[in-house]
């Protein structure tokens, strides 16, 4: 089973992490772990003409690979082998575009309420009404 897994370093990603590696390690096929790591960069499409756009790419990525560390740190104790996707864009749409190619997404919940969740949506439920594969929601 191919599994993305979705972290922005939070400890909602990480509890998503250490659920992904634990249900491999129930399969009696083997499988894999992809991290995904997405930032929007709408916000900074218009500083890329004063600073350029490479400058914004690195400052992305720079930020992406920091929230993947502590899920790399946690996959490499449990010996867990897994692959790693930066993307920029939308979100919830990056994720689930990234996830065609996989057999579940995996993401952690905030676990915000309901009424927080209607009024300012969330990044799992965009995805869960974006996405064409099955996502699991971790608490």
């Amino acid at each position: 089973m191919k599994l993305l897994v979705a972290t922005d370093g939070s400890k909602n990603a990480l509890r998503a992490v250490r659920h992904a590696a634990d249900l491999l390690g129930k399969m009696s096929e083997p499988g894999s772990i992809t991290l995904i790591s997405v930032h929007d960069d709408t916000a900074l499409r218009h500083a890329r003409r004063f600073v350029g756009k490479q400058a914004i790419e690195e400052y992305l990525n720079e930020l992406s690979q920091q929230d993947l560390a502590d899920a790399r740190k946690m996959l490499d104790e449990a010996g867990v082998s897994y692959d790693t996707l930066v993307r920029t864009g939308h979100v919830a749409s990056e994720i689930a575009d990234a996830g065609k190619d996989f057999d579940l997404i995996v993401l952690g919940s905030k676990g915000r309420s309901a009424l927080t969740d209607m009024v300012i949506g969330s990044v799992a439920k965009r995805v869960i009404e974006l996405a064409k594969t099955p996502v699991l929601l971790v608490r």
